[in-house]
This record gives structure tokens, C-alpha cells and sequence, in this order.
């Protein structure tokens, strides 16, 4: 029997809803608020079942720079929303200055990654050190019985007392691929209040609280890339380091230039600048972005076959329980956040380096070194086992180049 401290315990102002013995006017909740409708509602529904609720917004980039773009997290104009939301809402509220930790955990790590040619997930990143270790901590000074966030994904806890993660029930939202690197003690002390909801349930919610930004549009880009425009941060944050090369096909044959390679992803066919190629035969279909060469400064492009991936190698793994046996587990695997869960085996993990090597059971396509692969349990697909960062995807393409 697992217990789901998910929305229903939320709605439950009796004791122990989130799982203390105390009652919650004694039980003091960080709730990480980004200005968003979700985060807003969690320290709604908290306060209204009695808690002592204490919102922070953590100010992690510029606002000159980012007020500009408002689809974004954590801007300026949403620091001002979530102080608008507490002040309705009549809870504490404070905003911590961690742009130097943002820079140094996320930006850089972001920009160096760019540069070898992977494909960063920077809100991973962040996840797994500014929010779920710094504000993590700094909930703990507080003496926060526990931090809540926003994440759509539901956290039980199982009959041996275990927390774990499961999907959030709408599967248009669920976050859990965003969570794989949470640790078995940060998620003691986490709740994800909306995991059991849907987007609308969340937005009736706000109505019902009188919240301003009921109506306010999901956040759509990185926080510190405005307009998506990923090059351009990366050129920002390491002037000098992005050279010209070459766009070659897989035998070599150079098809046209490219200002750096940080501008090209795998499997990217859109924005290649080769359109209208002279000999090109039809029948080939659509080039793709298929391997990226930085110390060669190239980019190679092939067909949608040759971005056929079979396998994928892990690096700094991370199970959210500590009996998880990884090996010969039967599995899916998400490579990317937008992709569904798909059936794969663990054939290799090696515990000391954190390492391991997942068999595609069909070949994926548009994989990337720098993206992730969030595990799930075949048996029970809803539970969300660990996962690691993708540091080799081998495809045709990368046997022909290398």
C-alpha cells in the first residue's frame, strides 16, 4: 500500500496531511515560487489547509536582460507576480539573490556543453543543484518542515516508509523527466502538492483563490535564453570560443558554412543554410543534423536513417531508491522530455563510476550527448526509478565520422 501525498492530502487540513505528526499550523512549508499559476496555487492550497507558509522566488538572472522576455521563469515581471500572489494569498515572502550560483551551476555547465556539441537540459541542472540543494538548504535554515514545488509529478510513500516519485496524472504535463537526479534524501524532504491534478484543475484553483495570474500562459523558453535563441547566451558567456566551420555530408563533401556549432542540434532539419543544393537528388528526402565535430568545427548531415540510435550510454546515474538492481531490468526509457517512455533493458552499470548502458528495444532517432534518459519501471510504468545524463548516443553517422 503506497500513501500519496499528492492534491488529496493537500485538501485534508487535518493532521499529518503532509506527512508530520504536527498539526500544520505548527508545520512551517517553503513553497519555491517562480510567479507562475503553479507554484502560486501550491502555497495557496497549503496556506488554506493551515500551514505556515513561507513563499521564496529565487532571482536567478539579470533583470534587465530578462524582463525583456516574458514567457520566461523567474524574470522580473514574474518576481513581481509572485509577490502580488502572497500578498493576496496573505503569506511570507522573500526573494533570495542566487544569480552567482545560477551562473556558476547552470549557465556555464550550459554554455560549456553547447560547445562540445551536446545538447544541455539546463532545467535538469537546475533542479539538481540551485533548487534541490541551495533553496533546499535554505528551506532547512528556515525551519521548513519540508519545500514544495510546482512540478506536476506525484511523490508516495510506500509501506517501509520509502518516498518515491510517480508521473503526474496528466500526462500533458507530468515533470517527472525534469526530476530523475533527485536523491533519495531531497525527496524526504519535498512534496509536489499537484501531481494528482490537471493544468485546468490547477487554473480552476486560482480562480477559486482570487489570484491574479489564473490566466497567466505556461513559460515556454529557457529562463535565460530569450527568444530561444541559444547561440546567443552561449556567444555572451564565452566570447571568443565560437569559430566558423564547415557543413559536410557524411562522405566529407562540404555543402556550406556555419558561424559555430553551437548553433546546430542532432537531428535538427530546420535553419541548416544548405536550401537549394544543386545536385541534390529528391529522393533522398530531408538532411538532418546527424553528428557534430567541434574540434574539426564541422556539422554532418545525412538522412533521417543515419540519426537511428540503438543504445545509449550514461554517465552519473542516479536511483531514487537505494535497492534498485539496476542490471537486466526490464525498462523505458525517456530520451526526451517531449518523447514517450519507450521499452529498453539496462546491459551495463558499473555502480562505482555511476555508468550504465541502455538497449533500445526499437531504434530512437534525434538523440543527443547532454540530454538525459529518465527510467521507469517496465512492470509499472508510472514509477520513476532514476535515470542519467546521455554521454554517447552511437548512431551509423557517428561510426561513419569517427
Amino acid at each position: 500500500m503506497t500513501t500519496d501525498l499528492s492534491v488529496a492530502s493537500i485538501n485534508d487540513t487535518g493532521l499529518n496531511s503532509l506527512g508530520f505528526d504536527a498539526p500544520p499550523a505548527e508545520t512551517r512549508v517553503v513553497v519555491a515560487m517562480s510567479g507562475g499559476v503553479d507554484s502560486s496555487v501550491v502555497a495557496g492550497l497549503l496556506k488554506e489547509a493551515g500551514y505556515d507558509v513561507v513563499g521564496i522566488t529565487l532571482q536567478l538572472y539579470d533583470h534587465g536582460e530578462i524582463i525583456r522576455n516574458k514567457g520566461a521563469c523567474c524574470a522580473g515581471a514574474d518576481i513581481l507576480d509572485a509577490r502580488r500572489a502572497a500578498a493576496t494569498l496573505g503569506i511570507k515572502h522573500y526573494v533570495l539573490d542566487y544569480e552567482s550560483r545560477f551562473k556558476a551551476s547552470v549557465m556555464d555547465d550550459f554554455a560549456d556543453s553547447y560547445l562540445k556539441g551536446e545538447t544541455p537540459v539546463p532545467c535538469i541542472t537546475c533542479n539538481q543543484t540551485v533548487k534541490f540543494h541551495d533553496l533546499l538548504a535554505t528551506a532547512r535554515e528556515l525551519g521548513a518542515a519540508c519545500l514544495a514545488t510546482g512540478h506536476y509529478v506525484r511523490r508516495a510513500v510506500d509501506d517501509a516508509g520509502r518516498a518515491m516519485l510517480q508521473r503526474g496524472i496528466d500526462a500533458t504535463k507530468d515533470q517527472s523527466y525534469f526530476l530523475f537526479a533527485t536523491t533519495p534524501d531531497q525527496l524526504d524532504y519535498l512534496r509536489f502538492p499537484l501531481g494528482g491534478m490537471t493544468k485546468e484543475d490547477t487554473r480552476d484553483h486560482a480562480r477559486r483563490l482570487g489570484l491574479t495570474l489564473a490566466e497567466k500562459p505556461d513559460s515556454q523558453d529557457i529562463c535565460f535564453v530569450p527568444n530561444g535563441r541559444y547561440g546567443d547566451i552561449v556567444r555572451r558567456l564565452r566570447p571568443g570560443a565560437i569559430e566558423a566551420g564547415d557543413i559536410v555530408d557524411l562522405d566529407g563533401n562540404i555543402l556550406g558554412q556555419h558561424d559555430g556549432v553551437i548553433d546546430f542540434t542532432i537531428g535538427q532539419r530546420r535553419g541548416l543554410g544548405i536550401g537549394g543544393r544543386k545536385d541534390a537528388d529528391v529522393d533522398e528526402g530531408r538532411l538532418y543534423v546527424v553528428a557534430i565535430r567541434p574540434a574539426e568545427r564541422q556539422v554532418v548531415v545525412g538522412q533521417k536513417s543515419d540519426l537511428a540510435c540503438h543504445a545509449v550510454e550514461l554517465r552519473d546515474t542516479n536511483w531514487l531508491a537505494d535497492d534498485v538492481r539496476p542490471l537486466g531490468r526490464k525498462i523505458l526509457a525517456r530520451l526526451r522530455n517531449t518523447a514517450p517512455a519507450e521499452p529498453a533493458e539496462i546491459i551495463g552499470w558499473d555502480a562505482a563510476s555511476g555508468t550504465a548502458t541502455l538497449r533500445l528495444n526499437a531504434p530512437q532517432f534525434g538523440i543527443a550527448a547532454g540530454q538525459a534518459a529518465a527510467i521507469y519501471d517496465a512492470a509499472e510504468p508510472d514509477w520513476l526509478l532514476g535515470g542519467g545524463w546521455i554521454s554517447a548516443a552511437p548512431t551509423r553517422a557517428h561510426q561513419q565520422t569517427d
